[in-house]
């Protein structure tokens, strides 16, 4: 358990990690404890050196997004597994030792995400990352627990040990050889998508990403960025088709890119009709960057050693024209 290092990217949070921290420390006895500042301007570092001494700072220069921040602070880590949280998680009791008896199993399982259960509704799965991630054929995100905005009970449903193909940024476990081996995470993305990106580098023969169902914590979601925010609009349409453009199959670029381009349209259309204007027009900026920065993802691009990348062919038409609102009537 001391192996495993518990780092939080922290920006002007100094009351979340006032909140939060607490559970963590108490709970995470054997792990080491980094706050990893983005160059706040509140009183985040004050409060963790003078209310939590045993936490470990790490200050960056300035306020590098999730991406950058992580990658940033993590040189300065040396333990071999990371757990990395964001500052409005609350943990439980014996969280770390199922995963630690995970990763101790097999080798070859590169990541861990806990059940990450809803901080305000402690019943219901959290919309960010819920029981595992997964992509449908076009790129589109949707979880065990969550399809959409449609979230699940937590019913015992997923208390298991799966395979899946992401896990969520707002709690999960990496090896630190893979961290660096894939070249952390893609620093362009700012924020939003970059683990799923990071995960679909990570999938391969040679490793696994699991969700341990025998951990579970508690995630505020939005405490940082609500999803009402245009700009997490803008973060999430760009950074789904960079993400898209570094790691699908070169036999399914095109016509997946051309597919989401025209849904991402119709999303547009959508928001328009709603009246939220400010959605439309981060839409469109967030088409410009893509077109703008296509050269650069493009070669970005690694071959791919994945036979399939996607657990169903259409997300969008199982939700909206089916009707089907929970994972299990997916499939």
């Amino acid at each position: 358990m001391n192996k495993i290092a518990i780092v939080i990217l922290n920006w002007n949070g100094g009351e979340l990690l006032r909140t939060f921290l607490p559970s963590i420390i108490q709970y995470s006895p054997q792990a080491t404890l980094y706050v990893a500042d983005n160059a706040s301007t509140d009183n985040s570092i004050a409060i963790v050196q003078q209310e939590f001494p045993t936490v470990k700072i790490i200050q960056n220069k300035a306020n590098y997004g999730f991406a950058k921040g992580y990658n940033e602070a993590l040189k300065f880590v040396e333990e071999p597994i990371w757990a990395l949280v964001n500052s409005d998680v609350e943990v439980t009791e014996n969280w770390l030792t199922p995963i630690a008896e995970l990763f101790e199993s097999d080798e070859n399982i590169a990541i861990v995400q806990p059940k990450i259960l809803d901080f305000k509704n402690k019943s219901a799965f959290e919309y960010a990352g819920a029981a595992g991630g997964f992509l449908d054929k076009y790129g589109f995100p949707f979880c065990r627990g969550r399809v959409f905005t449609s979230v699940e009970k937590d019913n015992g449903q997923f208390d298991d040990i799966s395979d899946i193909f992401w896990a969520s940024g707002a709690c999960f476990f990496i090896r630190k050889q893979v961290f660096w081996e894939k070249n952390g995470f893609d620093e362009d993305f700012f924020a939003h998508q970059e683990e799923i990106d990071l995960c679909w580098r990570v999938n391969s023969k040679d490793y696994s990403i699991k969700y341990c169902g025998y951990s579970k914590v508690y995630h505020v979601g939005g405490a940082t960025l609500q999803v009402e925010n245009p700009k997490k609009t803008f973060l999430n349409f760009r950074n789904s088709l960079w993400m898209l453009t570094k790691n699908l199959p070169k036999e399914k670029l095109f016509i997946i890119l051309f597919s989401r381009l025209v849904l991402d349209g119709l999303a547009g259309v959508r928001f328009f009709f709603q009246g939220h204007f400010s959605h439309v027009w981060a839409i469109l900026k967030a088409h410009f960057y893509f077109y703008k920065n296509l050269r650069k993802n493009l070669r970005k691009r690694k071959k791919s050693n994945l036979k399939h990348y996607y657990k169903i062919n259409s997300v969008i038409y199982s939700y909206f024209i089916k009707g089907k609102k929970t994972f299990a009537e997916l499939f």
